[in-house]
This record gives structure tokens, C-alpha cells and sequence, in this order.
């Protein structure tokens, strides 16, 4: 059976240099957008940022979904999930639909909203490193260790040891362990520091999403009948409706300057 893999953040080890940043961008070829990679933000030229809140750098990119919405809601089978682990996107096959941003309860795809031939950009875990049994640009960029690669039923042990072994260094839980049904990204955090505190997303239910989006967006007749699943559904879906909203304005703006 193929292992997966995966990444694992420590926070409590990020010096906040940026390396990864810079490594992603060299290795998927996307152009130069801040001089500081602690001002800039995802987007798509940007798959990974460095954030600092309040003295406590942490990283944002695609958390992997186990069970990915992406990939469930999309009509044309554009995303997949590899057998590796990384959640991979095929622009030939996008028709534009922008389910896949809709859906995502981490808020990750974005969109070339100003390409005559636009697509969605994110993320994919250096698959193709992967797939070479290479690790991915990011963690090997990272001298102090705050991001690793590797098996993630290992990872996973890993970030349970040193909770287990520093409980008063770490916040005592793993980013990405559970929500949505679990990912491929794990982050720990320092002892104090919450998730919410560093800008992830809260109430993300501990089950995978991909049947509460899939039903809404495809509006099957069974989602009249749980009431809790077509409106949990139709939570994530307006959320992320507004925020894509916000996102594209944001854009509009900047080209207007």
C-alpha cells in the first residue's frame, strides 16, 4: 500500500525567514509579488505566506484535505486527490465554475481573475517532487526545521510525541488532525496560542465536508431532508461566496491604481 505523505509547521520553530516562501515561488515559477514576504498574501502567484501574529510566525498554503470539497464539488473532475496525498488541479479541464472556492473551508484556491483564460491556483505539494520521491521546495528550504516532510501517519505521531513530551511549550492540539475529517498539513502551536489566534479557520466540523457541499451545490433532494447537513452546507457555501466577493474587488482595485 502507498503511504501518503505530508507536512507538518511547527510554530514554536519558525524564525519567520521566509525561505519557504521564496523556495515555492522558484519552484512553481511565479512571479516576484512583495519585497516582504510577511506583507504579501495568497494569491494566485502566491502559494504559501509566511504570517506573523503578534510574535508568532506562521505558515498558510492548501492544508491536503483527506477528504477534499474541492475535488467533490468540482463538475469536470478538474481537482483530484493523488494517492501521494497532494490535492492536484487540472486547468485543461476547469471550466470557470469557481466551486472549488466556494467549497473550501480553509478559504485556499484562488483565482486569475484578470487572465483572458483564467485558473484556479493553489498549492499542490510539489507533486511532482513527490511523485520523485523528493520532498517538497518548501521543507527543504527550511534550515530551522519548522516544516517538514514526510510520512504523514509519522508526522502525525511526531506532532503527538512533542506535545506529549513539551506540553508546556504547545498548544495541546494538531491544526488539521481532525477538521474536515483531517488533512495532510499538520501545525502545531505555541502553548497559549490558540488556531484562531493565528488566522485559521474556526468551527470547521471534525467530519469530512465533502457531502454537505456536494449536496447543496448539486441541490439533491435528500438535502431538504437534514436540515442540519443543507444548512451547514449552506453556511460554508454564502461564507465563501462573500469572501470570493471580497477578493475579487480587492483585485479590481489594485489594477485600477
Amino acid at each position: 500500500m502507498t503511504k501518503q505523505k505530508g507536512l507538518l509547521f511547527d510554530s514554536t520553530l519558525c524564525v519567520g525567514c521566509g525561505e519557504c516562501y521564496s523556495a515555492c515561488k522558484t519552484q512553481n515559477n511565479l512571479k516576484k509579488t512583495s519585497d516582504d514576504c510577511m506583507k504579501d498574501h495568497l494569491s494566485n502567484e502566491t502559494y504559501t505566506v509566511v504570517e506573523d501574529h503578534q510574535g508568532n510566525f506562521v505558515r498558510k498554503l492548501c492544508m491536503h484535505c483527506e477528504s477534499p470539497t474541492c475535488v467533490s464539488v468540482c463538475p469536470v473532475g478538474a481537482f483530484q486527490k493523488t494517492e501521494l496525498g497532494p490535492v492536484v488541479y487540472d486547468a485543461d479541464k476547469c471550466i470557470g465554475c469557481r466551486y472549488c472556492m466556494q467549497a473550501c473551508p480553509h478559504s485556499i484556491p484562488r483565482y486569475e481573475w484578470s487572465s483572458l483564460t483564467p485558473r484556479v491556483r493553489k498549492c499542490i505539494m510539489c507533486s511532482d517532487r513527490v511523485q520523485q520521491g523528493l520532498p517538497t521546495a518548501c521543507s527543504e528550504a527550511c534550515q530551522p526545521g519548522a516544516t517538514i516532510f514526510g510520512d504523514i501517519e509519522d508526522l502525525r505521531a511526531e506532532a503527538k510525541k512533542r506535545i506529549k513530551d513539551s506540553p508546556d511549550q504547545y498548544f495541546p492540539e494538531i491544526f488539521g488532525l481532525e477538521e474536515g475529517g483531517g488533512t495532510n498539513v499538520l501545525v502545531l502551536s505555541k502553548a497559549g496560542v490558540s488556531f484562531d489566534q493565528l488566522g485559521f479557520a474556526s468551527r470547521i466540523p471534525k467530519e469530512a465536508l465533502p457531502e454537505l457541499t456536494a449536496n447543496v451545490l448539486e441541490k439533491l433532494p435528500t438535502v431538504v431532508s437534514t436540515g442540519a447537513v443543507f444548512l451547514g452546507g449552506m453556511y460554508w457555501l454564502t461564507k465563501r461566496k462573500n469572501e470570493i466577493r471580497q477578493e475579487k474587488l480587492n483585485n479590481d482595485k489594485k489594477e485600477s491604481l
